[in-house]
C-alpha cells in the first residue's frame, strides 16, 4: 500500500458517530430505526422479566393462602371482588359467579358449574393477554431487523460504488468509509434481532408456564366447587 494512501486511510474517523454522520440519508434512517427498535425491545424485555417474576411470586403467595385451610368465603371477603393479583382475580371470578348462582332461598340456579368455569376461563384469557403483551413486537423485531439492516447495507454499498465511479478512484481511502457505513447497518440489525429472538423464546415459554399454572388452579378450584354443588 502506498504511503499516501495509508496516511489518508488513517486520517478517516471510523467512530460510530462519524460513520453515522457520513452515511446517506436512507442508511441513517435505517440505523435510527434499528436503534429505536433495539431500545424498545430491551424496555419490553426488562419489563416482562420483572412482571413475570412478580406474577410467579403473587401466585405462590396466593396458592399458600388458598390451601391454608381458611374457608373460601373468608378468603374471598379478604381479597375482595376486584383484587390486584392475577391468581386472585381468577379465584374472585369463580367465587363471584358462585355467589351469584345462589338464589335467595339458598338453592342453586341451574348451570352454575358451567358459568363458574366460563368466568374463570375469561379471567385466565385476560391475564394471558396481559402476559403476552409486547411479545409480538419482539418476534417482529427478531424476524425483520436483519433484513432491514441488509437493506441498509445494500443501499450503502450502492452509494459507495457510485462514489467510486464518480471519483474514478478505487483506493482504500475511498472504498473503506462507504463499506464500513454499509456494514454498520447489518451490525445494528443483528444487534437488534438476536436479543429479541432469544428473549421472545424465553418469555414466551415463561408466559405459557404461568398461564398453565393459572389453568391448573382453575381446574382444582372448579373441582372443589363441583363437589360442593353435588353435595347441595
Amino acid at each position: 500500500m502506498e504511503p499516501s494512501t495509508l496516511a489518508a486511510a488513517q486520517e478517516i474517523d471510523f467512530s460510530l458517530l462519524a460513520i453515522f454522520a457520513r452515511a446517506s440519508l436512507t442508511v441513517q434512517l435505517v440505523m435510527l430505526l434499528l436503534t429505536l427498535a433495539s431500545f424498545w425491545s430491551w424496555s419490553i424485555i426488562i419489563r416482562k422479566f420483572i412482571s413475570y417474576r412478580l406474577a410467579r411470586r403473587e401466585a405462590g403467595v396466593f396458592d399458600r393462602a388458598f390451601w391454608s385451610g381458611e374457608p373460601l368465603d373468608e378468603l374471598f371477603d379478604a381479597i375482595g371482588a376486584a383484587p390486584a393479583g392475577a391468581s386472585q382475580k381468577i379465584f374472585a371470578a369463580g367465587m363471584l359467579e358462585w355467589r351469584r348462582s345462589h338464589r335467595q332461598d339458598g338453592g342453586l340456579i341451574a348451570g352454575a358449574q358451567a358459568r363458574i368455569d366460563r368466568s374463570m376461563d375469561v379471567a385466565i384469557a385476560k391475564e394471558s393477554e396481559h402476559l403476552n403483551a409486547g411479545l409480538p413486537f419482539l418476534a417482529t423485531v427478531g424476524s425483520t431487523a436483519p433484513f432491514v439492516g441488509l437493506f441498509g447495507t445494500v443501499w450503502g454499498i450502492k452509494v459507495a460504488f457510485e462514489g467510486i465511479a464518480i471519483s474514478q478512484n478505487t483506493s482504500l481511502a475511498v472504498v473503506a468509509p462507504g463499506i464500513s457505513e454499509a456494514l454498520m447497518a447489518t451490525g445494528l440489525g443483528l444487534l437488534a434481532a438476536i436479543p429479541a429472538v432469544v428473549a421472545y423464546n424465553k418469555l414466551s415459554a415463561d408466559s405459557d408456564r404461568i398461564t398453565s399454572g393459572y389453568e391448573a388452579f382453575a381446574d382444582e378450584f372448579a373441582t372443589i366447587l363441583s363437589r360442593q354443588l353435588d353435595a347441595d
